[in-house]
This record gives structure tokens, C-alpha cells and sequence, in this order.
């Protein structure tokens, strides 16, 4: 797979809060496919910034897990372009947490974390065929409906 720089910086970022729906296991544990789903809706963007199209995930190729989320917690994932072939692009991934909640002082309370603690990181493959790429998404003003 021949690929190469992109020519100019993309980078897409979400920044969320786990909820306590998003929580799976004891202690408000939230699962790891939570972050995965951010990860997937970033390299969404990504294709759509670069190609004008969702495109397709195809794979990641290496995911680690750092540091647990649990419902409270803000989140903020960026994501940024890397390399760009044919029809292939390669995204890389991390998610930080920057406020985590604090049940131990009162069950609304929450705490920044300076600096914010890296929770996961990941690289990944997002196929783009040839059809459907346009070259990049066309800027829509507000107040134009399409």
C-alpha cells in the first residue's frame, strides 16, 4: 500500500461525558467499546473533512487501553490523519480524561485533572473508494439548508 503525508493537518476532537447509561460494570465502570465508539465517530469525520464521504473502517491496527473511565468523567478523543493512500487512510487515536467525578466529596462533585490523564490510544485504517471520494467536504454556512 503506497501512502503519503497529507497535504494539510486534519484533526477532528470530541470531548464528552460518560453518563451513568454508559456505565457497564460495578463501581460505574464504563467498558472500553465507549471510547472505541468515539474513536469510530472521529475517523468518521476525518474521511468526511478529507474525502467528502464516511468511508469505511476497516481495521485498527493496534488499541491499548491506559487508564479506566467511569460515569462523570468528561472525555475529550482527538483524532488525526496520518497518512493517506488510494483509497486508504490511517488515523491515530487518543482519549484523555480532564475532569473525573469525585463521589468521595459529595456525589456531584467532579475535579479538573491538570494534565489531563490518557485513557486510550489507537491506530486505524478507514477505506475511502475511489467513487466516492470528492476531494473534501464542501463548506455549508448556517442557514443554508443543503
Amino acid at each position: 500500500m503506497e501512502s503519503e503525508q497529507p497535504d494539510k493537518v486534519i484533526e477532528a476532537r470530541l470531548r464528552v461525558r460518560a453518563s451513568s447509561n454508559d456505565a457497564h460494570y460495578a463501581g460505574d465502570l464504563v467498558d472500553g467499546a465507549w471510547v472505541l465508539g468515539l474513536f469510530g465517530d472521529l475517523a468518521t469525520e476525518i474521511s468526511i473533512l478529507h474525502d467528502g464521504d464516511e468511508g469505511l473502517f476497516r481495521a485498527y491496527e493496534e488499541i491499548e487501553f491506559l487508564a479506566p473511565v467511569v460515569a462523570g468523567d468528561f472525555v475529550e478523543a482527538r483524532a488525526t490523519l496520518v497518512s493517506a493512500g488510494r483509497t486508504s487512510r490511517k488515523i491515530e487515536f487518543v482519549a484523555e480524561k480532564q475532569v473525573c467525578a469525585d463521589p468521595e466529596r459529595s456525589v456531584t462533585a467532579g475535579r479538573l485533572i491538570d494534565p489531563p490523564l490518557p485513557i486510550a490510544r489507537a491506530s486505524g485504517t478507514v477505506v475511502v473508494p475511489e467513487q466516492r471520494q470528492s476531494g473534501g467536504s464542501v463548506s455549508i454556512h448556517a442557514g443554508d439548508s443543503k
